[in-house]
């Protein structure tokens, strides 16, 4: 049979977790256990050739479940159904995507512009690759692209709550390096010693005598926890004990309106870079992410057919 569509796999990727968890692998299995796939279905490639279908069925299907808090991953490889998700399947005989987009988590994620802006915290502000029947193919290679990166940018931030704080200090030291800041120095870039930094995590050396400094904080925190003005004003206090008129003040969560009036009011230069930033600007400088595909789109070169 052929591999059955990708909506059609998020019952039973539920089902399979109700009782136990699964690795990646398990679950592989017994989905191609459950839809009766043989090795030949099981090898179809997707249109770009660069995965099969039934391994990008089962990725979608992870990444859906994971934006509508129905499955956890514990720990590296591991699946796990949540309450949520336990509660669904008790009361549920099949589960589609208008059943997830009942759930605010999911809504947010896969139909950004439906939520008010002042509400969100940590939404990647792309279009989503649904609903795009009415759409030409030039827009629907362009939505399905924002909602990879959508999707990318989620995991990046994830990814980096899982790491430690000493690790996300010098994430954002590379990052500041990789956006062109410090020069052509091999020790442009320093983090500080985690212990007594004196409110500042990193430096970078904006010359080669060190005569211009960006004095760096990382605060890697939860969407929820929001930074508000107090910290700001700590930061503040901490670059002028080192005479310093630059600083950068990154997080994984989001900024208050105070702590952002204080910044504009404020006689050094500032700059908040929030979570949401903190992943456009990774996925943009690759820090963190690899390029997987190159897609190129081609166009008539008219001044070659010209006679």
């Amino acid at each position: 049979m052929a591999v059955p569509k990708f909506e059609n796999f998020l019952y039973p990727f539920m089902q399979q977790l109700v009782h136990k968890d699964m690795s990646k692998a398990e679950m592989r299995e017994a989905l191609v256990a459950y839809f009766d796939l043989t090795e030949e279905d099981c090898s179809v490639p997707t249109r770009s050739g660069y995965t099969t279908q039934l391994n990008d069925r089962l990725g979608w299907s992870l990444q859906w479940l994971r934006r509508a808090l129905f499955v956890e991953i514990p720990q590296r490889g591991v699946y796990r159904i949540t309450k949520r998700g336990r509660d669904y399947m008790s009361t549920h005989s099949d589960l589609r995507e208008s059943d997830l987009l009942k759930y605010p988590e999911f809504l947010a994620y896969s139909r950004p512009n439906a939520i008010n802006k002042d509400e969100k915290q940590q939404i990647i502000d792309f279009p989503s690759v649904l609903n795009i029947s009415e759409q030409t193919p030039t827009e629907q290679l362009e939505q399905a692209f924002h909602a990879i990166q959508n999707d990318l940018a989620v995991e990046i931030l994830q990814k980096t709550l899982e790491a430690s704080p000493q690790f996300f200090e010098q994430l954002v030291v590379d990052l500041m390096l990789k956006m062109g800041y410090g020069g052509s120095s091999a020790n442009s870039g320093l983090v500080t010693p985690f212990v007594h930094d004196d409110g500042i995590d990193g430096i970078i050396s904006e010359d080669k005598l060190g005569l211009d400094k960006i004095y760096i904080q990382a605060k890697r925190y939860k969407p929820e926890n929001t930074i508000g003005k107090p910290q700001i004003q700590q930061f503040a206090g901490a670059l002028d004990e080192k005479k310093a008129s630059k600083g950068v003040f990154i997080t994984t969560s989001s900024y208050s309106k105070e702590a952002r009036l204080f910044v504009e009011k404020a006689s050094k230069k500032i700059v908040l870079i929030d979570g949401k930033e903190l992943a456009h600007y990774m996925i943009e400088y690759n820090v963190g992410v690899s390029v997987k595909r190159v897609y190129e789109v081609k166009r008539i070169d008219s001044d070659y057919f010209e006679e």
